[in-house]
């Protein structure tokens, strides 16, 4: 039998961070083969050879930031499938505003609170343990995860986002923010020009069990299986288009 897909699931595992448990009660149930890999563990791009998919998930702040943002940095410049999900969407954006957009000093304030260019700051609400209205952008992948759905509900676990005073900068680059809270505060982006590239600040973990997965998390899956038939099951043929260096 040939081997499955792998997926590369990124944080430091740890049962005090409730979407951790859930993740370990339904990755078996998954059509792929997932291995947990710890932040302080990933050496550059070799770390991610076997992998087909990225699934940075929460926990943040990790041990090793420039070990998760190296690996998103990967995954969006090598065309490999990446999910973000809480913490995964925060470093998502630090990456891009970093590399993308030039934005050197961006930072998330849990690591760095004199942050000369804050992009994650505290929400003025925090979202540990709530539920809330989840509006998709028009056209988006993230719309057509739900049929194309102009809203829905979803769980959060989190006290930290996208700095407000940094909205107009990510609309104004390619990274599309493409879900939104109430009150218009970003919730979820993804780049159009990428096989999957999704980030959200909500955890569909929280809302998965064996027999019931999320369905954005059916569609990352969906996606890391394409990319394994088109690739052969590897990073490798794409780490030659990645330009950067791992520097730890």
């Amino acid at each position: 039998m040939p081997e499955r897909p792998r997926i590369a699931v990124i944080g430091d595992h740890s049962a005090k961070v409730p979407a951790h448990p859930r993740l370990d009660a339904f990755i078996p149930f998954l059509d792929v083969e997932v291995d947990w890999i710890p932040t302080e563990t990933i050496r550059g791009p070799e770390t991610f050879r076997p992998y087909s998919g990225i699934w940075v998930v929460p926990g943040s702040p990790y041990a090793s930031k420039e070990g998760v943002l190296s690996a998103i940095r990967l995954a969006r410049e090598a065309g490999i499938p990446y999910l973000g999900t809480c913490g995964g969407f925060q470093h998502a954006l630090l990456e891009y505003a970093r590399n993308a957009l030039g934005l050197a000093h961006a930072d998330d304030v849990q690591y760095d609170p004199d942050a000369k260019a804050p992009l994650i700051t505290a929400l003025c609400c925090s979202m540990v343990g709530e539920t809330a209205s989840l509006f998709l952008g028009d056209g988006t992948r993230l719309a057509s995860v739900y049929a194309h759905a102009e809203q829905t509900v979803e769980t959060f676990h989190c006290k930290y986002g996208l700095n407000p005073e940094y909205v107009d900068l990510i609309e104004q680059s390619a990274l599309v923010i493409s879900g939104w809270d109430a009150e218009k505060a970003p919730r979820a982006i993804e780049l159009s020009d990428h096989p999957f590239f999704i980030g959200t600040l909500f955890q569909p973990e929280l809302s998965s069990a064996p027999g019931s997965i999320h369905p954005l998390i059916e569609a990352f899956v969906a996606a890391v299986i394409r990319h394994a038939e088109h690739s052969g099951s590897s990073a490798t043929p794409q780490e030659a288009a990645v330009t950067w260096k791992y520097s730890s």
